[in-house]
């Protein structure tokens, strides 16, 4: 008789990657990402990242290094005009290539949260590679600007990423009174989240829905 037990081998996971170019009459932006770079996917965790904004190139290198990812980007913004299309359209891309990356999501946590200190702040983040966007965020920032970044923006590139990786995702600025470290908390907490989010488990369920998709 043939044997009829279930196939226990472990899956073989490659390594994920992506890379979006986006043109528009306001932005030129590359981003290349790779999710496991520590299986061979890229370069060490890290960035090597120009938008033409620091502080948000700070913040982008947080975002790698809290995620475990590598990340490039490269952006030539109209920034004669503000920071916004820039930070907008940086979040996109960041967005369409993590979603590129994640493919059908096989094996994946799916579920990611995470609660960052940064001296008197504290953010906490939850997200869900559920496929279908949501955001909620709640941040009072202290003041307008940090560095060259609009406070206002944080918001808007998590938006951003979110609606083009489809993901549902809540971010929430529990306290704090510095800009500086209210955005930096923001930032690290959703990178640690979506750090468990996408850690995949190749003897777990290939598809961690009951739909059997995500």
């Amino acid at each position: 008789m043939p044997d009829a037990s279930p196939d226990t081998s472990t899956a073989v996971l490659e390594p994920r990657t992506a890379e979006v170019r986006r043109t528009t009459g306001e932005t030129d932006v590359t981003v290349r990402l790779a999710l496991d770079p520590g299986d061979g996917g890229g370069p060490a965790p890290g960035t090597d990242c120009d938008t033409g904004v620091g502080f948000f190139d700070h913040m982008l290198d947080a975002f790698a290094r809290h995620g475990g990812f590598a990340l490039a980007v490269r952006c030539d913004g109209d920034l004669e005009t503000g920071d916004h299309h820039t930070v907008e359209d940086v979040g996109i891309a960041l967005g369409q290539a993590l979603g590129q990356a994640l493919g059908e999501k096989d094996y994946v946590a799916r579920y990611g949260h995470a609660c960052v200190p940064m001296d008197e702040a504290l953010a906490r983040a939850a997200v869900d590679l559920s496929g279908r966007f949501y955001l909620a965020f709640e941040a009072d920032f202290s003041r307008e600007r940090t560095g060259d970044l609009s406070t206002e923006m944080t918001r808007h590139f998590w938006r951003s990423v979110a609606e083009h990786a489809g993901l549902t995702l809540h971010l929430d600025l529990l306290k704090g009174d510095n800009a500086h470290h209210q955005v930096e908390a923001l930032f690290k907490a959703g990178a640690r989240a979506l750090r468990a989010a996408t850690r995949r488990d190749p003897d777990g369920d290939r598809t961690p829905s009951t739909k059997g998709v995500l």
